[in-house]
């Protein structure tokens, strides 16, 4: 039996300015309505990186909603209540979380920082297109999962095979 409700989906990075903020657009644009995707950082850096944001465009997914916030945006008392927490950078995997409320799975997907790429505009735009591949590869495996609600033990078997 499927649940009415979206399954929460947040994708956490360290400065929530490029992964995880391409993950939130992938997953909201092909997940919907079966999944609600969100994202954050552990040290969010304020701002979405100009790249993300032209390769989003590019892709035609909307813009005007992303913004660089704090994980503790989702562990205040009236954020959403989560399903799925998948780390998108290692640095933020080895980070402490916070508390979540209710029974959250976690999982890991080790995608590069295209914000590190060097070289010309070209270049650079290259290292975030692919991991915009990388990322909707994952999330195309993602929504493939089984109808919900599933516990958390079956959810990461599923998700297993993705990373």
């Amino acid at each position: 039996m499927m649940s009415s409700n979206p399954l929460n989906v947040l994708f956490l990075c360290t400065g929530n300015s490029a992964r995880s903020i391409m993950a939130e657009a992938i997953l909201q644009k092909l997940g919907h309505p079966r999944f609600a995707a969100f994202s954050a950082g552990s040290h969010p850096t304020g701002n979405v990186h100009p790249l993300t944001i032209e390769l989003l465009n590019i892709r035609q997914h909307p813009t005007h909603v992303l913004r660089s916030k704090s994980w503790l945006e989702f562990s205040r008392e009236n954020a959403p209540s989560l399903d799925l927490v998948i780390t998108v950078c290692d640095r933020a995997a080895a980070g402490s979380c916070p508390l979540w409320s209710g029974p959250v799975t976690k999982a890991h997907w080790s995608i590069e920082d295209p914000a590190a790429a060097l070289g010309n505009h070209d270049d650079r735009l290259r290292a975030f297109a692919d991991v915009y591949r990388t990322l909707e590869r994952h999330i195309q495996q993602l929504i493939k999962l089984p109808s919900w609600p599933v516990d958390a033990e079956t959810l990461n078997v599923h998700l297993q095979p993705i990373v």
